[in-house]
């Protein structure tokens, strides 16, 4: 098979694999489409995502859906045909999987077969994110599913979202989504904080406002947005130096304050707790489960709340000879993600 490698930290080829193999509770997939994302896959390509431990050469993608093309042996409740989220290849032929989407195939597992025999959910737990899709989804648009379920989830954790007016720090790929689920659960009003260049698309998406990252005082006029009475929530979907401090006047006494992103991790944390002194709800990077909220976000696309167009064009995908064209587009702020035809 073919597949996106990172050989070392700024070098993206594409290099031939060996084919996995499904165990017994695996099925092989056919890996369709994967997004790539200005956040995980531009950092892991730069070699600047701050996670400990990450290993070079590696396979490159998080958001992928694979097409099941064969099944192990103790496979119960998945078929042929069935379109799967987050699928991808494991480490071989030296290289790592981080987390192996951009190849042109891929594993799942049968996590409820996994239960059902007794294995211990340390084997199953993490393949969760291994979810089926309706017949009829367009698996481009859904290469969207892994973005909008981790953010649903942090979202639908932090608090009650529906009647509540939310502040959005970061016009970002993941801003966006909070920016557009937020508004699909029914909240009052939602404000955003970010790039210039994104205002329009912000309006479109559902802001009732916008200010540039960089203007102090156009930031304290979102006051008007957050009522007398102040935003009830706000979550920094970048994690930048100082983002939160900024807001924290426009917010209401015991707010929920989520810090999502991931820019200055270790500085960030640190601000939580200083935060939290002041007697606001903070919550932390990874406080989330994706799998958790695979159902709620299927019913939110199925009724035609969530689009991907937002974020990129379904029907003009890159093709996987192309994924540098695809990673150099979302940081030239071209779009906010890019989706990339795996095979097929």
């Amino acid at each position: 098979m073919r597949a996106a490698v990172v050989e070392r930290p700024g070098e993206l080829v594409i290099r031939t694999l060996s084919d996995p193999v499904p165990g017994p509770y695996e099925v092989l997939t056919r890996q369709l489409f994967g997004g790539v994302c200005a956040a995980t896959d531009r950092h892991l390509v730069e070699g600047e995502l701050p996670i400990p431990g990450i290993s070079y050469p590696l396979i490159l993608g998080h958001e992928a859906i694979g097409e099941v093309v064969a099944i192990g042996p103790k496979v119960r409740h998945l078929k042929a045909g069935d379109l799967v989220t987050r699928t991808g290849a494991p480490a071989t032929d030296g290289c790592a999987a981080y987390w192996g989407g951009f190849a042109e195939l891929g594993l799942a597992r049968d996590v409820v077969a996994m239960r059902e025999d007794g294995l211990p959910e340390s084997e199953w737990q993490p393949h969760l994110i291994n979810r089926v899709l309706p017949p009829g989804t367009d698996p481009a648009a859904a290469t969207m599913m892994i973005t909008w379920r981790e953010t649903l989830s942090y979202l639908t954790r932090l608090g009650p979202v529906a009647g509540k007016r939310l502040l959005v720090i970061g016009s970002g790929g993941n801003g966006f989504s909070f920016l557009v689920l937020a508004r699909a659960l029914g909240a009052d009003a939602v404000a955003m904080v970010g790039n210039p260049g994104w205002a329009d698309l912000a309006a479109r998406a559902g802001a009732a406002g916008f200010a540039d990252y960089r203007d102090p005082s156009a930031i304290a006029a979102l006051s008007r947005i957050g009522g007398p009475g102040g935003f009830d929530l706000l979550i920094d979907a970048v994690g930048h130096t100082g983002g939160i401090e900024g807001a924290l006047p426009l917010m209401a006494p015991g707010a929920g304050i989520g810090l999502y992103g991931i820019e200055a991790l270790g500085e960030r944390m640190a601000a939580l707790k200083t935060i939290a002194a002041q007697g606001f709800r903070v919550h932390g990077p990874g406080d989330y489960s994706e799998g958790e909220a695979h159902d709620q976000a299927v019913a939110l696309l199925t009724a035609g709340a969530l689009d991907a167009r937002i974020w990129f064009d379904p029907a003009r995908p890159f093709a996987l000879d192309r994924i540098h064209d695809a990673v150099a587009a979302v940081a030239a702020r071209q779009s906010l993600k890019a989706v990339v035809r795996i095979s097929g």
